[in-house]
């Protein structure tokens, strides 16, 4: 090597501007000569371990830079004994990050880059490898952009001039083995970008662990202890016929279902141990989790994601929240999480303009910026971001068991023009609406999650009429599990809010859905965007005084529980909370010292059991077979009437009565003749109704009704629901 390319690499790195710190630190041949260079900027000596012990560096610049040279090569690794500076006299022994090689497989790199490495989380960000056996931590991260890359932290005084990183050139990562490196020390990337001479700091996209918010740097990953106790729930899902069971969802925020009364958080262990008690009582068999991926602010809900592998720290470590998911899972009770790959912050600290280019997102506005929600769309069209986000949804599936993922945001990933007005969006290449690159990477997300995770399932919110979101995408379809029903949701939310007295003239609200109810697999959700925004809760949304509030909301759990669709419901909808939901209080657990609240309460545990205990209300609930109408023309009382079958041809009656007039004598056909058990009354004193009913058994009579051979007379409680089961010869014998 040149004196002058010596001097100008030496220049380099003294001004944070060295390309590729390996040309000019570590082990060199110069003149027949072995060449060793450091750069030790806080320290006054620096030794060498050679074949003869360890010898002194020469310090040849006084900012730091110190050389050996020598006829044989040192033992590699090579040794370095270091005294710093200070008022304590300091001296300790370490290796050189530039006496390893650089570990990233080329087929690794290759997969990356070409969209395919389900595991980038094992490849990428902050590794605790073993280099040449030396234990250190590997970095590693995609900035293809850069001119220079370094690791800073609190382990070097965030001084990006001392860890310079290496990169392989064709793929754009840059990477470095630092020996002898903690875990939970602090550390972002200092990135100078090599066309304008930009330099950010950012933190790791694939760290596993953060600083507790307002901080922002990522934390050195440490070995999972956790030793996980739930393969008996892992193989009975990896079997698990979920077309044909019960799915019954209760959606929780984890920082506002319960508080301490000093206003802290629950931690996941905390949760585990009172949340989980309260959720088998309740009979729901699946949490649903609000984003616990890392995000700096309480107020996004989550939704607004900086850490796409990591457990946000507010509410514990990586192994706490594993504790929590085995915990469910030993309760029967399985885990989803809400996941954002629709967008993420403008936060200087995360993603945006990663290594000064709008690397993740798209660099056109028209194609890269929410407009609703202020932040960036990935570029699904990037075979690296595609990599980035497959990875996310695998390490949370496989690093904590997780029972699925509910996609969030879907319709917004789908379409181009996404709400935005004429000539703010860009077509595809086809001159239309559709986001192809979009369209691409959710098909493959499923097909990975479906392969990989037997039993687990994906959820989409996505609230058009895309066709085929659940189905298969050897058919053409996205390859979702399920999708929200918000076309139900809205419907129905829409007739409830209507005085009853008005409910007549908007009766093809309830009846609707059935048109196009078997076009997906629906879940029919009653979620936190219900009842947030000055939307109100689920209770304020009901007409009328406070009795008729609170038998509405009866009556729309009854809809939803009988009708064809899993399940879901918001914390707090189970107890009728009046106020709208608040991210920085807990649930108003004190209302279930009111009666009418408790039997809100207990009226939904009931129905959940006769839910999950009732093949006719769950095991088809995406096949027209396993629903039909009795009567779905009553508009003038507001009554509605429907079959509900199971597999065996089993079935239940229920009859809605939408009104506060109590109706007597009123006919209904029938199926089979027989005895039929009214085996749920929403109206019953002990859910706070007026205890109409119809004293537990009906027979039916041979009268002709509605096109069937036989009819029962009931009691139709106003504002209720009731439910009834025929009875088999041996139970009415009893």
């Amino acid at each position: 090597m040149t004196l002058h390319k010596t001097n100008s690499l030496q220049n380099a790195l003294l001004k944070a501007q060295l390309h590729d710190p390996f040309a000019y630190l570590g082990l060199h041949k110069e003149h027949g000569q072995t060449l060793v260079r450091v750069f030790r900027p806080y320290d006054v000596n620096v030794w060498i371990k050679t074949a003869i012990g360890f010898e002194p560096m020469q310090r040849i610049h006084p900012h730091g830079v110190f050389e050996w040279r020598g006829e044989s090569p040192p033992d590699m690794p090579y040794r370095l004994r270091i005294e710093e500076k200070g008022a304590k006299h300091t001296v300790y022994e370490t290796y050189d990050p530039y006496a390893f090689p650089l570990q990233i497989s080329d087929h690794d790199l290759y997969l990356f880059n070409e969209g395919k490495l389900r595991q980038a989380y094992r490849m990428l960000g902050a590794q605790r490898v073993r280099n040449a056996d030396v234990d250190g931590m590997r970095f590693s991260v995609w900035a293809p952009n850069a001119g220079r890359v370094s690791v800073v932290g609190d382990f070097n005084r965030w001084d990006g001039r001392i860890h310079p990183m290496a990169v392989h050139h064709a793929s754009g990562v840059w990477e470095l083995f630092i020996p002898g490196l903690l875990p939970d020390s602090l550390y972002k990337y200092e990135i100078r970008n090599r066309d304008s001479g930009e330099i950010v700091l950012k933190t790791d996209p694939y760290a596993n662990r953060y600083e507790l918010r307002p901080n922002t740097a990522a934390r050195t990953p440490a070995t999972s202890a956790y030793d996980w106790c739930d393969a008996a729930w892992i193989a009975k899902r990896n079997n698990w016929d979920w077309l044909h069971a019960p799915l019954n969802i209760l959606e929780i925020h984890a920082g506002s279902w319960k508080r301490h009364p000093d206003g802290r958080f629950y931690t996941y262990r905390e949760l585990a141990q009172h949340l989980l008690p309260y959720v088998q009582e309740m009979g729901y068999t699946h949490i649903e989790l609000m984003p616990v991926s890392e995000h700096p602010l309480d107020e996004s809900w989550g939704y607004q994601t900086t850490g796409y592998f990591a457990v946000t720290s507010r509410y514990g470590s990586p192994d706490d929240f594993r504790f929590f998911v085995d915990a469910c899972h030993q309760a029967n009770i399985g885990v989803i999480l809400d996941w954002v790959p629709a967008h993420f912050p403008q936060d200087t600290f995360a993603l945006a303009r990663f290594d000064g280019t709008a690397l993740y997102e798209h660099e056109d506005p028209r194609l890269g910026f929410h407009q609703d929600w202020g932040t960036y769309i990935f570029n699904y069209g990037r075979n690296e971001v595609k990599s980035f986000l497959i990875s996310s949804a695998h390490y949370w599936l496989s690093e904590f068991h997780l029972d699925g993922l509910r996609v969030d945001a879907v319709a917004s990933m789908l379409y181009l023009d996404y709400s935005r007005k004429e000539g703010e969006w860009l077509p595809n290449k086809y001159g239309g609406r559709e986001n192809l690159e979009a369209i691409d990477f959710l098909r493959e997300l499923n097909i990975m999650v479906h392969e990989e995770f037997p039993g687990a399932l994906t959820l989409a919110e996505e609230s058009t009429a895309w066709p085929a979101v659940s189905r298969p995408t050897y058919l053409g379809g996205l390859g979702f599990s399920m999708k929200w029903n918000m076309g139900w949701m809205h419907d129905t939310l829409s007739y409830m809010q209507q005085d009853p007295v008005h409910r007549r003239y908007h009766h093809d609200k309830l009846t609707f859905s059935q048109l196009y109810a078997y076009t997906e697999n629906f879940v029919l959700p009653f979620s936190h965007d219900e009842v947030v925004h000055g939307k109100g809760s689920l209770f304020n949304k009901m007409p009328g005084d406070a009795w008729q509030k609170f038998a509405n909301v009866r009556l729309l759990f009854v809809f939803q529980t009988t009708w064809p669709g899993k399940k879901l419901n918001f914390m707090g909808n189970e107890f009728a909370q009046k106020q709208e939901w608040r991210v920085s209080h807990e649930l108003d657990w004190p209302l279930l010292q009111q009666q009418q609240h408790a039997g809100i309460q207990a009226a939904l545990r009931d129905l959940n059991q006769c839910y999950k205990n009732t093949p006719a209300l769950h095991q088809l609930d995406f096949a027209a077979e396993g629903f039909s109408w009795i009567d779905c023309q009553d508009a003038d009382q507001s009554v509605i009437s429907y079959l509900r079958r199971a597999k065996d041809g089993t079935f239940v009656l229920v009859i809605l009565n939408f009104t506060p007039v109590p109706r007597s004598a009123y006919r209904i056909g029938v199926p089979a003749s027989g005895i039929y058990r009214e085996i749920f009354n929403s109206d019953s004193t002990y859910y706070g109704g007026s205890n109409l009913g119809n004293l537990g058994n009906i027979a039916s009579v041979p009268m002709p009704w509605m096109g069937f051979s036989d009819s029962i007379a009931i009691t139709l409680p106003p504002l209720a629901g009731v439910v009834f089961s025929l009875q088999k010869l041996s139970d009415t014998e009893v």
